[in-house]
Parts: structure tokens; sequence; C-alpha cells
């Protein structure tokens, strides 16, 4: 007789430890699941009831205005900074390289003649990080030391975060402007607006990870 066989006792004392080891195993990967959730659901309602609602030194005068494309109203206001006399230039960053100029002018509404040799177009960019890089070679180049920074709200906390990485020693001051579905910190009442704010902040996050793992050397004006 094999005395290390398994009697039935030992097998019903045996199931019941196996099937509790794995319901342990089960309720730690659901605490950390459920822990992950929360942290999302919290950073993201930070993200969101924090994103700017105004223009930031809204009265102070910069070297430049700076407008990333990308969404509905920005160049518009850009231009509208620009006739206010809140900068001498206007830099638009991200063209469609197959547009032309007075295509992107005639798209905001227009530009007086007076004005249309202080626009300056970038074509290089074509995500954020590009948006910073392109800025900070024409700013460098205009030897320019302050810009007005004109994107959308949501877009507002990665647009500065990349541009400051790409700009260290100069001054960037914010001027959100507001598209309808996250305007006035109502974002979580529509499903746009959610899907717009997370899409964000899980950008913004890992753009902060990368920017703080592994900052980018400042590049020269032809670069």
């Amino acid at each position: 007789m094999n005395r290390h066989a398994m009697t039935p006792m030992d097998r019903s004392r045996a199931f019941p430890r196996s099937r509790r080891k794995r319901w342990r195993a089960l309720r730690r990967i659901l605490a950390v699941c459920a822990l992950s959730v929360l942290l999302w659901l919290a950073g993201l309602a930070w993200f969101g009831f924090t994103m700017p609602q105004e223009p930031a030194e809204s009265r102070t005068k910069t070297d430049a205005i700076v407008v990333l494309t990308g969404g509905s109203g920005r160049l518009a206001e850009g231009i509208r900074l620009l006739k206010a006399g809140a900068a001498p230039v206007l830099f638009v960053s991200g063209v469609d390289p197959r547009v032309g100029k007075q295509s992107v002018l005639r798209g905001a509404g227009g530009v007086p003649d007076a004005l249309r040799d202080k626009i300056a177009l970038g074509y290089r960019a074509e995500h954020t990080k590009g948006n910073a890089e392109e800025t900070a070679r024409w700013a460098r180049s205009e030897k320019l030391k302050s810009l007005r920074l004109v994107t959308a709200n949501y877009h507002m906390r990665r647009s500065l975060l990349e541009l400051r990485n790409a700009l260290p020693d100069s001054r960037i001051v914010a001027h959100p402007v507001f598209p309808q579905a996250v305007s006035n910190g109502r974002w979580w009442r529509n499903l746009r607006g959610i899907a717009i704010v997370n899409a964000e902040f899980y950008k913004f996050a890992a753009a902060l990870i990368r920017t703080t793992l592994t900052p980018d050397e400042p590049s020269g004006p032809n670069s």
C-alpha cells in the first residue's frame, strides 16, 4: 500500500486551502485594480476641475503671440490679440504644409493688410511636442524672451509643460480659449467633454513622466 497516497480526508483539507489561496490572490488583484481606478479618477477630477477658466495676465504684453493649431477659435483669438497690441508679432505653429498663408488667415476671419507681415507660420510640427520644438526654434531665431501661448484650456497644461521644457529661460503667459464641450467647468456633464479631458489627462501624464525622466536639451535656432 502506498503510504503517500492522499486519503479522502486529506483531499478535503487540501482543496479548500488551494481555493483560499486563489481567492486571496484574486482579492489582491481586485484591490490593486480598484486602487488604480480610484487614483485615475482622482487625477482626472483634479485635471478637469483645475483647467484654466480665464487668460492669465491678460494686460501683460509679450514679445510674441504663439498659436498652436488643432482647435477652433485659437487662431481667431491670436489675431484678435495681435490687433489689440498684446504683442508685435504672431507665430502659428503646426500649419498644414498644403495650406498657404492666405487660406489660413481667411479661415480665421481675415486679417488687415497692415498685419499680414507680422504673422509667421510654422509648418513642421505634427503634435504638441513638435509645436514646442518648432516654437522654440523660431523664438530663438528672433531672440524673443516672452511669449503669450494661445491654445484650448484642456490643452494648455501639456502645452506649457512642453514649451517650458523647450524654452526654459523664456517667460510664457497662458492664454486659453474655451471649446464648448469643456467650457465653464461643465466637461463632466457630457460624454464628449469627458472623452476630451480623459484623453488629454492621459497625454499630459505621459508627457510629464517623459519630461521628468528625460528632459530635452535646448536646441539651437537652426536645429
